[in-house]
């Protein structure tokens, strides 16, 4: 590969194994004192951890938040990037372009030091470096640290709004992509013609849960929402995007399917614990599709899971990026005000 390349990719960071790209890598280059002309450096002081990782960090450290903080940073320090081993995910950054970027990245992503901006990749293939964890914020899934990082040319990344809390904006950045992914899925129907779409969403409560349930709704869809948790399930009955919110555990296919029903057009499951891909197999109509926006998801239990029960569906696995989602996302959170309240009471 040519080195121009290799540097955009970021693999000159990879310190193990040899040639990998940073996201499959065990270990990253997280220094900051030569940086290329195409690296983006950032003084971060807000983890965003992705639901699963936290959930399952919470767990392991006994819910106690200067735990939580030790094991982050002793994964970071490990693997010079935020890449929880368990659940092999990650999450998001917020912090303040540093003057130490190279002049290239700057220009590419149109940038000047001391802008503020989140970045829109995962930490997993983040290059990061934590000197001090300041406090696990644990309703918001947040860690405030000092540390800094390394965006490569080939990534993403947003401005702050100055119009939203920055930890509010901040929460959506971190799942974009699954409000206009499930807007586009719906709206695909439609132009199909027939009546609208029916949608069940799993994990109707969590930040994507709502987000999903929320563009589903305004894209034209008949929404239905599950909810493990009777609080999250009031909070999402508060946004009004779902005719109905049932409480049930995703994890429990025959409890979601006797709870929800059958034959839905789209289901979209945002549950962050393993173990729920026969909930969204069990609930989706023969010809639908199954939108697995979670780091929980198993390819593995949800292709054999499908085959076992002779599910005829399409089985999407979210992806974080889609064409303009940042922009699409923050503006759906201005357009929906119980949303925008949801979100300012939770992360703000």
């Amino acid at each position: 590969m040519r080195s121009d390349e290799a540097e955009r990719l970021g693999i000159h960071r990879v310190i193990e194994p040899a040639g990998a790209l940073p996201q499959a890598a065990v270990r990253l280059d997280a220094q900051t004192q030569d940086i290329l002309p195409g690296e983006l450096c950032i003084d971060v002081d807000v983890l965003n951890v992705d639901s699963a990782s936290f959930r399952q960090l919470e767990e392991t450290c006994g819910g106690d938040p200067a735990a939580i903080g030790l094991r982050v940073a002793d994964i970071v320090a490990g693997r010079g990037k935020l890449h929880n081993p368990v659940t092999g995910s990650g999450g998001m950054l917020l912090g303040r372009v540093s003057k130490k970027s190279g002049p290239r990245a700057l220009a590419r992503f149109q940038v000047a030091p001391g802008d503020r901006v989140s970045t829109l990749v995962s930490l997993t293939l983040t290059p990061l470096r934590i000197e001090q964890v300041v406090r696990v914020v644990k309703p918001a899934h947040q860690i405030e640290i000092v540390g800094e990082a390394v965006l490569f040319e080939s990534g993403m990344l947003a401005r702050m709004p100055v119009d939203l809390p920055e930890r509010v904006a901040l929460a959506a950045l971190d799942v974009a992509g699954a409000a206009p992914q499930v807007a586009r899925l719906v709206e695909q129907r439609s132009r199909e013609g027939g009546p609208a779409a029916r949608v069940l969403v799993l994990g109707c409560g969590g930040k994507s849960g709502l987000l999903a349930s929320a563009a589903a709704r305004r894209a034209g869809a008949s929404v239905v929402g599950i909810e493990g948790h009777a609080a999250a399930a009031a909070i999402a009955e508060r946004l009004g995007a779902c005719e109905r919110v049932q409480v049930a555990d995703a994890r429990d296919p025959v409890a979601v399917l006797e709870a929800a029903g059958a034959g839905f057009d789209l289901v979209v499951s945002c549950v962050n614990v393993e173990g729920a891909e026969m909930a969204a197999i069990l609930t989706v109509r023969d010809g639908g599709t199954v939108y697995f926006f979670s780091m929980a998801t198993s390819f593995t239990r949800a292709a054999l899971g499908a085959e076992g029960v002779s599910r005829d569906a399409a089985m999407l696995i979210g992806n974080g990026y889609f064409p303009g989602h940042a922009e699409a996302t923050l503006a759906l959170l201005r357009a929906d005000a119980r949303l925008r309240a949801i979100f300012e009471e939770r992360y703000g």
